[in-house]
């Protein structure tokens, strides 16, 4: 039996099909593939050539988002990287197959670089090379040529300045059960629990009751 592994070198046959089941996603089949090509020829563009070749050569719900998207409903696209090296070929050819989906579905990309992932994931990378690389991969990928006007590039630790006060609000609803420590979005929901109890127990000792 062949094992995947992405960091190895592949020796055998692979079963795709058993791949697919699997990971429960499916063919795209060439009833999918017309179905695609026709959307692209109507933006005067023709089939990807990493679908006509199948390099892509599974999906999950492509067929019920274009059924949305016939029914006028929109979408967007959404990808990323984790920043810890240069950007190599593997990174590329989603990518590129991603512009595409852009320019034939005229849509939005939101790019998200997770340079805090890669520091919490990689004991040798410090935060600032973490965020040295987020914008040196930005580079590469604005390089593809991706609608400026329809493209959003956000690395974690910087876009957490605006997330921060939005999750803020958001967790402020909960607050209205008087557990300020579980409402906080940073706070562990365990150990909030706890320095709540804490509190109360203390509370509770203040007023010369007895804590049990």
């Amino acid at each position: 039996m062949v094992k995947v592994d992405p960091w190895a070198d592949i020796q055998g046959k692979v079963d795709y099909d058993k791949l697919i089941k699997e990971f429960g996603t499916e063919k795209i089949d060439a009833k999918l593939m017309a179905r695609l090509e026709r959307h692209a020829k109507h933006k005067g563009m023709s089939l990807h050539h990493l679908l006509r070749r199948g390099i892509f050569f599974s999906h999950r719900d492509l067929n019920w988002l274009l059924d949305q998207y016939e029914k006028g409903h929109k979408f967007y696209l959404y990808t990323g990287r984790g920043p810890s090296g240069d950007v190599h070929l593997g990174h590329m050819m989603p990518w590129m197959f991603t512009k595409w989906l852009q320019e034939v579905f005229d849509v939005e990309l939101w790019f998200q670089l997770t340079d805090d992932e890669k520091f919490y994931h990689k004991q040798e990378l410090q935060l600032a090379e973490a965020n040295r690389l987020a914008y040196e991969n930005a580079l590469d990928v604005i390089a593809l040529g991706f609608d400026p006007k329809k493209t959003k590039i956000f690395v974690d630790t910087d876009f957490a300045a605006t997330m921060y006060p939005l999750a803020a609000q958001v967790a402020n609803v909960f607050a209205d059960s008087g557990n300020h420590y579980c409402a906080n979005p940073m706070f562990d929901r365990g150990l909030a629990l706890a320095g709540r109890q804490e509190w109360a127990r203390r509370r509770i000792a203040d007023a010369g009751a007895v804590v049990l």
